[in-house]
């Protein structure tokens, strides 16, 4: 089986109560990639300036992940800054500047449209129905975000019922049904024709709405979280990833691809950026997934 995904690259600044990093490797599409890089084999297309350099993209050629639809782009790298609170809890952006990132448009190659997964990363809608159009992939999940809801809400609605599955924060979810309570605004959401609805909730975990089933993971405990950006992102990655290595999309299969993205996120937020990624190993991850189904079993035996 195959993954693509579409998405940001990005030059972050990022402060938090643990320390700053500037012009540190990230996007959306970098952090879904390497996260997924740990399950499957990977393919990102997006668009970096000529300013890039040979650094970031050394990064992520170690974790194998095919770079070929990586375009360079006359200009800046799109960039990002930004600083959370105390208890990491609330972000404010300080800066943001598209660059080269404002008038991408993703370039397919032959093999593109024989790709079994699709991940469209958080770009514009009418940029997302043109890649899923040009690649017809047997399973395909989205992202978004409230700038598209609030802008663009026709054009998602064009979009949904044409991708497998969503994967969206809470606040997103109650915005894009119009309903304050979440489970009331998931049903919503899947009769617009999706097959299933993935709600992230930061520290709180993630919830899972198929064939009208509830599931839900709690976050993992991680002790010493430095940096959020990217976790949902990294979830993402694991979620889709584990879809895609076993080939299947049944409700357990997606069940257990919940707990994969719950641990991938848990990583990504020991460290600034990629860094943590660096340190993982295939067993760090099983034996956090695990601790992760232990802590759902009702006698502790994680089956």
């Amino acid at each position: 089986m195959s993954l693509l995904v579409i998405g940001s690259v990005a030059l972050d600044t990022i402060r938090t109560p643990h320390g700053e990093a500037r012009e540190v490797l990230g996007g959306s599409a970098v952090y879904f990639a390497v996260a997924a890089s740990f399950l499957t084999a990977v393919r990102m297309i997006a668009v970096v300036g000529e300013d890039f350099g040979e650094g970031p993209l050394s990064q992520l050629r170690a974790r194998g992940i095919d770079l070929s639809g990586l375009q360079v782009a006359a200009g800046r790298t799109f960039r990002w800054s930004g600083e959370y609170s105390d208890d990491l809890n609330q972000r404010s952006t300080i800066a943001t500047h598209l660059n080269v990132f404002e008038s991408f448009r993703p370039r397919f190659e032959p093999g593109d449209r024989n790709v079994s997964h699709l991940f469209l990363g958080n770009v514009d809608p009418d940029l997302q129905r043109f890649a899923l159009n040009e690649t017809k992939p047997a399973l395909s999940a989205c992202d978004t975000m409230n700038f598209w809801i609030e802008q663009k809400i026709d054009s998602i609605k064009r979009l949904l019922p044409a991708v497998s599955g969503l994967l969206v924060n809470e606040s997103e979810v109650r915005l894009l049904a119009g309903e304050p309570n979440m489970f009331v605004a998931a049903r919503r959401i899947l009769d617009l024709g999706l097959r299933f609805l993935v709600v992230k909730r930061g520290q709180y975990g993630a919830a899972l709405f198929v064939g009208g089933r509830y599931f839900a993971v709690p976050a993992y405990p991680v002790e010493k979280p430095i940096d959020p950006t990217g976790a949902g992102d990294s979830f993402a990655g694991g979620f889709m990833g584990h879809l895609a290595r076993t080939g299947r999309d049944d409700a357990a299969t997606l069940r257990q691809a919940m707990v994969y993205g719950a641990v991938l996120g848990s990583f990504s937020v020991e460290d600034f950026s990629i860094r943590r990624f660096a340190l993982v190993t295939p067993q760090a991850i099983e034996a956090r997934c695990a601790d992760l189904r232990g802590f759902m079993s009702l006698d502790g035996s994680g089956t």
